[in-house]
């Protein structure tokens, strides 16, 4: 798509592009945004008239109809469920025409799972140079903002995850490994605005350790360099920081001798941090000050004092994170600056220094075809109404988004709840609500309700030959802790209190529970680490009781009153606190395995 030259674009008050290349990227946003409908209409041509042959569109009997109207009349709207039969099959080895008439690259595994185990999202090869174009976005306007940072680095701590093959060969993995592991981020060109104080190898490596032990050490010999402190998500940089506290001192160790830790064996590794590394006493000295008293309030900007800001995402559920972030940076900003998924990559923030309560996102129109479904808050959403298109949504309402990509999804609902807070140009600016029916969520793990319910009954199997039952629980994410952590509260019914469970009973609950969760948390907790153990606490008979004459006097009907499956409200949580009789931890990890079922 040709930039429009008439287009005038308007910045920031008194700024301007930090370059050239700025300019131009910046009038690509405004033209996109400028003609958002005309775009998407286009994008949907596109993508039927490259998919009209697969069997997926066929079967709907589009005759090569490429129009709005026709899509939308005879394309139904999906979930995941309905389409796994046919990934199934390009897993298995179909290499048919079916979703897609561009051969499927790869799987791209979802933070979302299905009967346990990661979504796999197909894709194609051109969808990497898409999603390359919105990452090029990125930083010109975030330059519109923050001068300056040509001037130095960006110490961000970035991971691959594991990955697995398909029967046919295919591979399957996060979206962030794939882009990570591909000729666009390995290869990319030299830009001034966008470097990194990790090799790449570093970010390669797929031990996690070395991984994050290695590209501390690097972030620490460049700290008068370090511009910017980031991770994908706001719970990526509590883990770093909390690996600091951990390791400050065999870092120390390693700068002061100028020799890496034998702990690291990945040879690529220590080849590129042999490189960087020199006996350094002052900085080593420095940094042993720095940590030895105990002292993290205010760490990032005293480590790295030139830090401008944090670049980590912090809306939906990492927006509890923002109290530990405010407390290790002295409150530095938090920028949000782009919206995607495994799905798609859908937008970015186009006025990323806001407060992170204010944090919208402008979906870009080329990037896919987007429809919505009018969100009812008070819960009524089982039948779908009409579905709106971009250009056509009201400020204030909310909606979730559905999709069709170029690589073969089509009217796909990817569960995202959005509402409109404004309009950039004819686009709308989108507040991230919340992922549809997610309850728990530390880092990438989402747990639903079902999920929650079905782990509470496998474990309170263990209960059954002691005559006890669960009677009531509710659920809450501690991020208190590094790393954050499941809290189960659990209101016991015990017919025999002198042959009631054992702690090593209830132990085991918590490890049962943990062996019921999906795949994604499983991964978390084993190989990531970045989700502690699982933690049951008993409260006294009689507490949901309380619970419930607390709500009613809030206002809550006792007709229609339900046990909420999570909470997070100061004085509930207090309550239940306060009833606590015993605390239990799983004893170990739960199973985890790359490989996958198909």
């Amino acid at each position: 798509m040709c930039v429009d030259s008439s287009i005038s674009v308007s910045y920031p008050l008194g700024t301007t592009p930090a370059c050239e290349k700025d300019a131009k990227a910046l009038e690509f946003i405004e033209e996109m945004t400028n003609y958002c409908d005309n775009v998407q209409k286009n994008v949907l041509s596109e993508i039927l008239a490259q998919n009209a042959g697969t069997e997926y569109l066929q079967q709907w009997k589009l005759d090569g109809a490429t129009d709005r109207e026709t899509f939308k009349a005879r394309v139904p709207v999906v979930k995941y469920e309905d389409l796994l039969p046919y990934i199934q099959r390009i897993a298995n080895g179909d290499r048919s025409p079916i979703l897609s008439s561009h051969p499927i690259s790869e799987f791209l595994t979802s933070s979302g799972t299905s009967a346990g185990e990661r979504k796999l999202m197909p894709t194609i090869a051109a969808e990497m140079d898409r999603r390359q174009k919105l990452y090029s976005l990125l930083m010109p306007v975030m330059n519109l903002y923050v001068p300056g940072l040509d001037k130095g680095k960006g110490l961000y701590f970035l991971f691959i995850k594991a990955e697995t093959k398909t029967p046919s060969g295919l591979v399957a993995r996060p979206v962030l490994t794939s882009y990570y592991k591909s000729d666009q981020f390995k290869t990319r060109p030299f830009d001034p605005y966008n470097v990194y104080t990790s090799p790449n190898e570093t970010i390669l490596c797929v031990d996690a350790f070395q991984s994050m032990y290695s590209q501390m050490l690097c972030g620490l010999i460049y700290r008068e360099e370090v511009l910017r402190c980031g991770a994908v998500f706001a719970s990526g940089l509590v883990r770093a920081i909390k690996f600091l506290q951990l390791n400050w001192r065999q870092l120390a160790q390693d700068i002061e001798t100028g020799y890496l830790s034998p702990k690291i064996t990945d040879r690529t590794v220590r080849d590129c941090v042999s490189k960087i590394l020199k006996p350094g006493r002052e900085l080593a000295r420095f940094i042993r000050k720095e940590c030895c008293e105990g002292n993290w309030e205010g760490i990032i900007t005293r480590i790295w004092p030139n830090t401008k800001y944090l670049d980590v995402i912090v809306t939906g559920a990492m927006a509890q994170y923002i109290p530990i972030l405010d407390y290790y940076s002295g409150n530095l900003p938090k920028t949000c600056t782009m919206y995607a998924s495994s799905e798609c990559y859908f937008g970015l923030n186009l006025t990323p220094m806001v407060n992170p309560s204010e944090v919208c996102y402008t979906i870009m129109p080329n990037m896919g075809y987007f429809e919505f479904i009018p969100h009812d808050r008070s819960g009524n959403n089982d039948s779908v109404t009409e579905l709106l298109d971009l250009a056509d949504l009201e400020v204030g309402k909310e909606y979730e988004l559905v999709i069709t990509t170029y690589s073969g999804l089509c009217r796909y609902r990817v569960g995202d709840i959005l509402q409109v807070k404004s309009f950039h140009n004819s686009a709308p600016q989108f507040k991230f609500i919340r992922r549809k029916n997610v309850l728990l969520s530390i880092d990438a793990d989402k747990t639903d309700e079902t999920e929650l319910q079905t782990a509470v009954e496998n474990a309170s199997e263990l209960l059954k030959e002691f005559n006890t039952k669960v009677v009531e629980y509710t659920s809450y994410g501690d991020t208190k802790t590094i790393p954050g952590h499941y809290v189960i509260y659990w209101e016991l019914l015990v017919e025999d209190p002198v042959n009631g469970p054992s702690d090593n009973v209830l132990d085991q609950c918590c490890l049962a529970m943990e062996e019921s969760l999906n795949s994604v948390y499983r991964q978390s907790r084993v190989a990531d680490n970045s989700i502690g153990p699982l933690e049951i606490r008993v409260v006294k008979s009689g507490t949901f009781e309380e619970l419930m004459d607390y709500a009613i006097t809030r206002g809550a009907s006792i007709n229609q009153y339900k046990v909420p499956r999570c909470v997070s409200f100061t004085p509930i949580m207090e309550l239940l606190d306060s009833r606590v009789v015993s605390v239990h931890f799983s004893p170990a990890p739960p199973h985890w395995t790359c490989e996958r079922r198909f």
